[in-house]
């Protein structure tokens, strides 16, 4: 079987499980290299993979004429630089979320791509999973009537209680709206479809952060971003929804997802997941009533939309994590903060058309068209 191989730019945390899921779940993917500026981390994640190039830096990296697709998992801020590098080299590109920091780096990731012919998608990709693609199928066969409304929020008080790293969370690229918010939105989108227009209020309630986790424990950081975003929207169908993001409340529960039909409510799974539970009301059944999932990749399978892109490489169908979609998502977190910023109502000029739901049928880790 061909497959497709992959360079990977940044070993930090969400690389294991990328690494583990490329080697051990899908099937037309391979890692090729990887590398990292601190050199040890990319040493450890080969040796743990036995990923067969280690490059010295990512210029290395994207002049190999083997890399097909050059997996961008560094910080945020970091992203616009290296898939704008990535691209100017000739490789499709697959980056973590956001797709840029800005919708104006956005905008030039994407136009680059198609300038060049080649691939740009990103995470998030939990919407290709169990959970979503179960919940737009009840939504698309009209279970809850049309749909009319919609509410999100992830509600939590940070990273510097338990992450190791945790200032990035609250500079430029980061703060619950960009480093939470598209989850939320991405499921959204392809749930409810396009956005036309945003409004919201933010604040940034702690200028400081005392982090107390190690190995920075005592660090103050200084928080550059918006860390409580109440925005709102309109889709193009009609439907009005709500996001809500926080870093700085305290909350026992802090995901959610509800979407309003004439006919019903659905209550969709946490979109940081791949799994369930989706559950349904309507009004014959007086109660709420959990619907199995109709779909495959139930588990965490970070990296799917990074398989369904190789898939998709190999035989020329389109694929569904796509720059439309992240691009969309973006210029709609960017609208919150031009909205809370300005006092104003934003319109969002993007648009993207949901790809087909994901086959149902087949192999574990190979994915259908």
């Amino acid at each position: 079987m061909k497959t497709v191989k992959i360079g990977i730019v940044g070993c930090g945390a969400i690389s294991g499980i990328y690494l583990e899921n490329i080697t051990n779940m899908f099937s037309e993917i391979e890692v090729l290299g990887v590398c990292d500026l601190i050199p040890e981390r990319a040493e450890n994640a080969a040796k743990k993979y036995g990923v067969p190039k280690l490059y010295k830096d990512m210029y290395e990296l994207f002049a190999d004429p083997e890399v097909d697709i050059v997996l961008n998992i560094t910080r945020p801020y970091e992203h616009f630089d290296v898939s704008l590098a990535a691209l100017k080299a000739g490789k499709n590109v697959y980056s973590e979320k956001p797709l840029a920091a800005t919708l104006a780096e956005g905008r030039t990731l994407w136009a680059l791509a198609r300038e060049k012919g080649l691939m740009l998608g990103g995470a998030p990709d939990t919407f290709l999973g169990a959970g979503i693609q179960t919940s737009r199928k009840l939504i698309d066969d009209g279970f809850i009537g049309r749909p009319i409304g919609a509410t999100a929020h992830m509600i939590g008080h940070g990273h510097e209680t338990w992450h190791p790293d945790p200032e990035f969370y609250y500079k430029h690229g980061g703060g619950p709206l960009f480093d939470m918010g598209p989850y939320y939105l991405t499921a959204l989108v392809n749930l409810l479809g396009n956005v036309s227009e945003v409004s919201a209020m933010t604040q940034t309630a702690f200028a400081q952060r005392r982090i107390t986790s190690q190995p920075h424990f005592g660090e103050i950081i200084d928080v550059d971003v918006p860390t409580y975003v109440s925005g709102t929207m309109r889709f193009a169908s009609g439907a009005i929804g709500t996001l809500f993001t926080t870093f700085d409340v305290y909350y026992d529960a802090g995901e959610k997802i509800e979407i309003y039909g004439t006919e019903g409510t659905l209550f969709v799974p946490d979109p940081n997941g791949f799994g369930g539970p989706v559950r349904l009301l309507r009004p014959e059944d007086g109660t709420v009533r959990e619907i199995p999932l109709a779909f495959d990749y139930k588990q965490n399978s970070r990296a799917l939309g990074l398989a369904d892109m190789a898939h998709a490489l190999l035989t020329g169908r389109r694929y569904r994590a796509n720059s439309d979609m992240t691009l969309h998502v973006l210029e709609i977190m960017e609208g919150f903060i031009t909205a809370g910023a300005e006092k104003r109502l934003v319109t969002i000029e993007s648009r993207f058309e949901p790809t087909p739901q994901m086959a149902r049928a087949g192999i574990h880790g190979l994915l259908d068209d």
